[in-house]
């Protein structure tokens, strides 16, 4: 996905006249509003502490190559990296950078074809895709190619545009939504005919969580910019430039209506294709691995279409990626033909393309992460670093997991569930089977930190559907209240999801004492 050469140059440029501004902010010369203005645009933002900050690595698809690989394991190390978050775009932040840091590692990543630029602000960000895409039974077709085809236009033309607010762009191959197609502000899913349906003008947020508008039912691969370029142009021509809080693209659905809204779109679809120029040809997904050396039978080891191959997966606690993990499989995977890691949307990673002894080799090199199906729980980083966060999501995460490990709760008996810190729902706590968003509660009329909880939501493909709050818990009930409810499942000898559809009544008495 390399870009031209021109382009690259510009970018240079701007970390360039970026250096001068992270100084000045630095400085105390510039306020933290203003800073963030130019510094979201390459992808970087200052943390809670001012005197550190966070850089984004925008990863196409989630791919982190063995040459992004190794990018990343020399900085954590040469630069003493002391925090990696994956994060629910698919992408990995580096934290507690200096401000000196941040500018040189900008233009080194673009030595293995890490672009920061529009990591952040009114940009469209990183696209997603599948992580298993390509590799993962069942599939209509790989997605991969067309997600990173969609990220190299975007790039080469988000200096040229001006929308009110950021667009965020996902591929599913077919087999489950774990990208939330259904509800980003565009979602592509594969069919089996070769062709993408797609929906438009989704999305999270404390207000007005919204599924996509179908639009089409059968978008041909080769015209996918079309009808990205046709997006962009909606967007600008009817997005909301006055208020921020509603300038996302779901109000569209409010201020056209959802048929107005995909009249509009359509249009400009025809227009864009009256013009020309945008068509996809040549791109081809990479040929199958034809290895194997045996099979192997793992909870965690995830059989591919191809056969003799797995994909390993590996969730570490709260997207939270140890400091020195980076080294540890890059060392592992450097030699081995086809091998790559994917970040998918739910903080875990899958090494890919293993045979049986790869395999094997992976799983003990990734011993250290999630166990059960509620350790691979979701939460954001927390308000201890972001600016914008309420609660510490990933400090209750922690102390769910102990609590729940202490109590001996079975796996299944508790679902993953989803934590954002604040209302942004950088976690997608509205498509979780269970999730919590930051705020306070009033107790005794002082604000108290807890969390709104919501139940029953799910990012199944084709059941798609956002939680409803049932009530306000107290922080530090959270986990006696997990506790509790993985117990009660567990005494009934059931999954939570068996459980929470038959013993509803139970369910909602036990977390009644809590909200």
């Amino acid at each position: 996905m390399e870009m031209s050469r021109q382009w690259t140059d510009t970018l240079h440029t701007e970390i360039d006249s970026f250096k001068e501004t992270i100084g000045a902010f630095d400085r105390g010369e510039i306020d933290r509003k203003a800073y963030k203005g130019v510094s979201g645009g390459l992808g970087s933002y200052a943390q809670r502490d001012a005197a550190k900050h966070m850089l984004r690595l925008r990863l196409p698809a989630g791919r982190l190559t063995m040459d992004r690989l190794k990018f990343l394991a020399e900085v954590v190390e040469r630069e003493q990296v002391g925090r990696m978050k994956l994060t629910t775009c698919e992408t990995i932040q580096l934290h507690d950078l200096a401000a000196g840091q941040v500018p040189a590692l900008m233009a080194e990543a673009v030595g293995c074809e890490i672009y920061t630029k529009g990591g952040g602000g009114d940009n469209p960000r990183n696209v997603m895709a599948s992580p298993l895409s390509g590799v993962q039974p069942g599939e209509a077709f790989d997605v991969v190619p067309y997600a990173e085809a969609v990220t190299k236009y975007l790039l080469s033309i988000c200096r040229d545009i001006k929308m009110p607010r950021k667009l965020k762009i996902a591929f599913c191959n077919g087999v489950d939504d774990c990208v939330h197609s259904a509800f980003r502000d565009m979602g592509f899913l594969a069919q089996e005919d070769g062709t993408f349906a797609l929906r438009i003008a989704g999305g999270l947020g404390a207000a007005r969580p919204s599924m996509g508008v179908l639009v089409e039912e059968h978008v041909r691969p080769k015209e996918v910019l079309y009808y990205v370029r046709a997006m962009v142009d909606t967007f600008c021509a009817h997005g909301n430039y006055e208020n921020r809080a509603k300038a996302r693209t779901r109000y569209m659905q409010d201020t056209l209506g959802p048929d107005g809204l995909k009249e509009e779109f359509l249009k400009n679809v025809a227009a864009r294709k009256g013009a020309g120029g945008l068509e996809l040809n040549g791109l081809e997904a990479p040929a199958d691995q034809c290895r194997s050396d045996g099979e192997i039978t793992h909870p965690r080891a995830i059989p591919q279409k191809q056969p003799g191959l797995y994909a390993v997966k590996y969730h570490p606690i709260g997207g939270i990626l140890p400091v020195e993990k980076p080294r540890q499989l890059y060392e592992l995977l450097k030699d081995i033909p086809g091998a790559e890691v994917r970040i998918a949307p739910n903080e875990t990673l899958y090494v890919i393309n293993l045979t049986a002894a790869e395999a094997e080799r992976a799983l003990a090199a990734t011993a250290d992460g999630a166990e059960t199906e509620f350790e691979c729980s979701v939460a954001c980083i927390g308000a201890t670093t972001c600016q914008q966060g309420v609660r510490d999501s990933q400090g209750v995460l922690q102390a769910a997991v102990q609590a729940v490990r202490e109590a001996g709760i079975p796996d299944g008996a508790l679902p993953k569930v989803c934590i954002s810190g604040c209302p942004s729902s950088c976690a997608a706590h509205q498509a979780g089977a269970m999730g919590f968003q930051g705020g306070v509660k009033l107790v005794d009329k002082k604000p108290e930190p807890a969390f709104k909880m919501l139940l029953s939501g799910t990012d199944q493909l084709g059941r798609a559907r956002f939680g409803q709050e049932v009530g306000t818990v107290l922080e530090k009930d959270l986990p006696a209240l997990l506790v509790e409810l993985g117990k009660a499942a567990a005494a009934a000898g059931q999954s939570w999801g068996q459980w929470s559809a038959e013993h509803a009544n139970q369910r909602d008495a036990i977390i009644a004492k809590y909200v």
